[in-house]
């Protein structure tokens, strides 16, 4: 059943309205047109009029300066806190720019998760940049940027349907050694099923928009534990994946649950067992 706009959270309407004006906003960008820069108004929508700080010595940012595949852009997000400080990220917005639903993703790393470092795949959708947001425990909020050279990820043409054999919300989980550098740290990556259809996307045959479907919640645990809980929109890429470290506990079992926008729910459970080389 369809949810009333007044019912829905500020942050989905907000994604809805963009990609109501997604098509649009396209057209005049790509003509060339002379436009402001929108990150004060995008600040301002999300943040609430917060202030927002440099956090060049808090957060970093990695992401290509020219991507190969505007569909598929890596983005790295990663803590510059010493290990040792109890100081961490309540949470961590990716922002977009110029796509036509800017707000990517929320980040809220469980409090004892120890998670520092997270990647994942993005569409990008015209020259833009890129923005993370970081909330500290005390709400302070610090943000650093990237400019990325990409044109087109949002309408990229529509992925084929899924396999048969691998339905659609199959997740796949893999945990890795932990790195010299960080030897308390694991790393893990969770890779989804989906299509993530952007709404902007044509499908070849019929020529018409295939509709907006795409992961929308995912939240993953370690025992009972709350790794980390992610909140997403049609930035993220088809089929997506997740890698990040986290400090382990001792559980012997991760689960993961999952929410698309047609209110499909997916869920899956591993046990803790030896970590991929």
């Amino acid at each position: 059943m369809a949810v009333p706009l007044s019912r829905m959270a500020p942050g989905r309407r907000a994604i809805l309205a963009a990609l109501a004006l997604g098509p649009l906003c396209g057209h005049v960008w790509a003509q060339g047109v002379t436009k402001e820069d929108p990150w004060p108004l995008l600040a301002e929508q999300i943040f609430g009029g917060r202030a927002i700080r440099d956090g060049r010595d808090i957060i970093d940012l990695e992401a290509p300066y020219r991507a190969e595949d505007a569909a598929l852009v890596p983005v790295t997000i990663r803590s510059l806190l010493p290990a040792a400080e109890s100081t961490r990220f309540q949470r961590i917005v990716l922002v977009i720019d110029d796509n036509p639903a800017p707000l990517a993703a929320t980040f809220r790393p469980g409090s004892a998760s120890g998670v520092r470092t997270i990647s994942t795949r993005v569409r990008v959708d015209s020259y833009t940049n890129i923005h993370v947001v970081a909330e500290l425990e005390d709400g302070a909020l610090v943000e650093v940027h990237r400019f990325v050279k990409a044109a087109g990820g949002c309408s990229a043409p529509a992925p084929l349907n899924i396999a048969d054999n691998v339905p659609l919300g199959t997740m796949r989980f893999r945990r890795f050694p932990p790195s010299p550098d960080a030897p308390a740290l694991h790393e893990a990556q969770l890779m989804i099923r989906h299509p993530n259809y952007s709404g902007m996307q044509m499908d070849q045959l019929t020529r018409l928009y295939v509709p907006a479907r795409y992961v929308s919640t995912l939240r993953i645990w370690q025992g009972e534990e709350i790794l980390l809980d992610i909140e997403a929109g049609i930035s993220i890429s088809q089929n997506p994946e997740f890698r990040f470290d986290f400090r382990p506990n001792g559980a012997t079992r991760f689960r993961a649950e999952a929410i698309d926008s047609n209110d499909k729910t997916f869920s899956a459970e591993w046990t803790a067992g030896p970590a991929a080389s």
